[in-house]
């Protein structure tokens, strides 16, 4: 991932995402009240922003699934794992794992914002 690209949806401040209570979570018809909600265009609206919100949030899971992946292969790790047993954990296939750590690598590399 290119640091302007990142920069860039940083600065996109998509709705934040709000815990739901324990019982609104039970009911699987629940999802964020949308289902409460009458009037299309802000239905629209909020859908808009928790589906930029979660896409936000998968992305920096990811970069954080890779910071890890390229942390625990550090050869200077006495503990270190193969990418065979970071895909294990991660539920990866072993190329993906080998590419999480070098996506990973490029992160640590890379100069802070």
């Amino acid at each position: 991932m290119a640091q302007p690209e990142r920069n860039e949806r940083q600065r996109l401040r998509p709705a934040p995402l709000l815990f739901e209570p324990s019982e609104a979570a039970a009911d699987p018809e629940h999802f964020f009240d949308l289902e409460s909600m009458e009037d299309p265009t802000a239905l629209l609206t909020r859908a808009t922003e928790l589906t930029l919100a979660f896409r936000a949030a998968t992305d920096r899971a990811v970069e954080f699934q890779a910071v890890a992946a390229a942390q625990l292969a550090d050869p200077r790790r006495f503990d270190r794992l193969t990418a065979a047993e970071i895909a294990g954990r991660a539920e990866w296939t072993e190329d993906y794992a080998k590419k999480m750590i070098e996506f990973g690598r490029s992160l640590l590399d890379a100069p802070a914002p």
